[in-house]
């Protein structure tokens, strides 16, 4: 099938929406498919749509329902999209009811549908692939925190629960990610002030960012919403256990019986889990072991697989267009 994906990140940027994207495109041609990524979708021909963001790709899916209304489209749904927009905006809503499938990235967010909805959606985990690294910090303890500085992310958590862990002078957070305002860049550059242990790297390459979480002793995510963090599946593919809070994404990710989660918005909470993943050294292996106990689901294969069967269920089950993707024919305009 010729199928435009489309996702509102802009080509240059580092965000999971990007880097979901070229994933998938990756995927897909290697399933046979010819991909067209772009942010809007311009009115080329196409016979499958993928959209990521129910709302702000929702002027792409309209106008692809509306040129093509018996062509397969699909919508996947982000963070912002499950736990925010689907119930306050209505644009995001009409995008549920244009698509003929939705997926989600993570076993919870289904949850999050109406029942008649939960019908249509499909769970596909993203991926990564194995990461190792033999240059572990020796003295140190450090904790890494890969996310942009934006509000959905609670970015400063981390650096806000060194003040209930001052008796650990070996321990660092090393924060990767750019700061989305103004506001965001002053409060890193004083966190940094208040403690040396807190160390704001900025934006860098996703290869890089991928070294310095191999090289970490913990990852910690500490997101007020997430759809699905890839950052999950890298550590995973890293062998770094996670500290996370424990929203319906994390979980969705993690398992429900998974002991490395705290409240939300806790600094303290947070404290308490890192200093036990430093001095509890069965807790720290017991965190480590369920990180890589969910290594299966994040394998790329698992992933391309996941799109496989999406896309041969859709022309399976939709007898009207069936044939003309048998046959690799194009839709007519």
């Amino acid at each position: 099938m010729k199928i435009a994906l489309i996702t509102p990140a802009r080509p240059r940027s580092r965000n999971g929406n990007r880097h979901t994207a070229v994933r998938w495109a990756a995927m897909l041609r290697s399933l046979g498919h010819t991909v067209r990524v772009s942010r809007v979708w311009d009115g080329r021909a196409a016979d499958a749509m993928i959209a990521l963001h129910a709302r702000r790709s929702h002027a792409s899916i309209a106008a692809f329902r509306a040129r093509h209304p018996a062509a397969p489209l699909v919508v996947v749904l982000t963070g912002t999209d499950l736990y925010r927009d689907i119930r306050t905006d209505r644009s995001a809503r009409a995008s549920l009811e244009l698509a003929d499938r939705l997926v989600v990235l993570q076993d919870m967010g289904k949850a999050e549908l109406a029942p008649r909805l939960r019908r249509k959606t499909r769970v596909i985990y993203q991926s990564a692939q194995g990461i190792s690294s033999t240059s572990r910090p020796s003295r140190r303890f450090r904790v890494a925190v890969l996310g942009h500085l934006r509000e959905e992310k609670d970015p400063f958590r981390a650096a806000l629960a060194l003040g209930y862990l001052k008796d650990l002078p070996g321990l660092e957070v090393a924060h990767l990610g750019a700061a989305l305002s103004p506001d965001m860049e002053r409060e890193a550059r004083r966190l940094m002030r208040v403690d040396v242990r807190y160390r704001w790297l900025g934006n860098v390459p996703h290869a890089a960012a991928l070294r310095w979480l191999a090289r970490s002793s913990l990852l910690v995510l500490s997101s007020r919403m997430e759809g699905g963090a890839n950052v999950i599946c890298e550590a995973a593919a890293a062998g770094v256990p996670v500290i996370a809070s424990r929203i319906s994404g994390n979980v969705g990710m993690l398992g429900r019986g998974y002991p490395g989660y705290y409240r939300p918005g806790n600094e303290r909470a947070l404290a308490h889990q890192i200093r036990r993943a430093i001095r509890d050294s069965e807790y720290y292996a017991r965190l480590k072991r369920l990180t890589a106990a969910r290594r299966p689901l994040f394998r790329p294969a698992a992933e391309r697989e996941g799109l496989r069967k999406l896309l041969a269920e859709l022309t399976r089950d939709q007898p009207p267009r069936s044939s003309a993707f048998r046959t690799g024919a194009k839709l007519r305009r």
